[in-house]
């Protein structure tokens, strides 16, 4: 029985170096994602307000403002009611009530707990000087099965996992498939994604103790752009599918959600970025609908998800259109190689 040759050293190096590529390159934009998001969260324009009509109320407003210069951006309202309003309708970050003996600070914190405690450690300062105690008062809480406001962060962080890893599966796995047969088992897999997500956070942890449909939907449309998105990008980027989506729905994602810190203790990059990129639509909306009533920006939420959807579903047009004129031509990777690269991932 002949032997079998043994492989040449260097080529199968150099195949090794080519699939090492991708771990590599996880690890790196990891490391400049979260570390570039989280390592020094400093607030930036944070949104507060001084609650009153005296002059006094205005020199306490132009101190803090001087103190805390661009960190801070301090108005001042006329009464504690209009203070409330803008707390719920997500515009402020907190609202100091001064008072000679009991000064009080109004904060939401199912807006951002993070923001929440900024805000109150800049009045602390203020009554310290004082020598009185500062009373903090939360006008929009979290839920009792979420009481970190991190619940829902956790729950985009399932339905983005599920949405991209099954991605790679429906890329090695249904690569004889035509786009239209993958795009409908997309679309299956993204709301069976979703319901996983709503069920665990509404019966099983109670993250979602209201409105669940309204959140289950969105977390659908979510998951179906991720979707749509990389079964696309798969037909032209083949094994470095994995990674792109990882780029766009892991470090780019989870960084400016929101879940940890708001824009307004983040830099300006990770800051612009919460403003339309997917996971902060979902993960903002979702608060809107559970915490604030649904007001506070959530049309403009569901129209960044919907947008995310669209884009995802002219990418998988111009794949499906590429394949048909290329399919007859063009090399397919062998499985196992797909299949690596679907490990990695995972």
């Amino acid at each position: 029985m002949a032997a079998i040759p043994t492989p040449a050293l260097g080529p199968s190096l150099k195949h090794l170096a080519v699939h090492l590529l991708t771990p590599l390159l996880m690890c790196l934009g990891m490391a400049l994602a979260y570390q570039g998001a989280f390592h020094q969260p400093e607030p930036h324009h944070l949104k507060v307000a001084v609650v009153g009509t005296t002059e006094q109320t205005q020199s306490l407003a132009r101190a803090v403002q001087a103190s805390g210069g661009s960190a801070l951006d301090v108005t001042t309202l006329p009464t504690r009611d209009a203070a409330e309003r803008q707390l719920r309708d997500r515009q402020l970050i907190g609202a100091f009530v001064p008072d000679a003996g009991s000064p009080e600070l109004l904060v939401a914190t199912a807006n951002s707990d993070t923001s929440a405690m900024a805000a109150e450690a800049v009045f602390r300062t203020v009554t310290a000087h004082q020598g009185v105690p500062l009373a903090v008062t939360d006008v929009a809480a979290t839920g009792e099965g979420d009481p970190t406001g991190q619940g829902l962060f956790f729950l985009l962080v399932a339905l983005s996992i599920g949405s991209y890893g099954s991605v790679a599966v429906i890329g090695a796995a249904g690569a004889a498939l035509s786009m239209r047969v993958r795009t409908l088992v997309g679309l299956a897999t993204s709301l069976v994604v979703s319901v996983i997500g709503i069920v665990t956070a509404g019966p099983v942890f109670h993250v979602v103790d209201h409105d669940p449909a309204a959140v289950w939907a969105m977390g659908w449309i979510y998951s179906a752009g991720i979707v749509a998105i990389g079964v696309g990008l798969h037909t032209f980027l083949k094994r470095w599918t994995t990674l792109a989506l990882m780029v766009l729905f892991v470090m780019l994602n989870f960084t400016t959600s929101g879940g940890v810190y708001r824009p307004e203790l983040q830099n300006g990059f990770f800051g612009a970025l919460h403003s339309f990129w997917n996971g902060a639509g979902f993960l903002e909306g979702a608060r809107d609908v559970l915490y604030f009533g649904g007001g506070a920006g959530l049309g403009g939420r569901l129209l960044a998800l919907a947008l995310w959807l669209l884009a995802g579903l002219a990418v998988l047009a111009a794949a499906g259109g590429h394949e048909r004129r290329l399919r007859p031509a063009a090399p397919v990777e062998t499985p196992a190689e797909e299949e690596m690269e679907e490990a990695v991932a995972v």
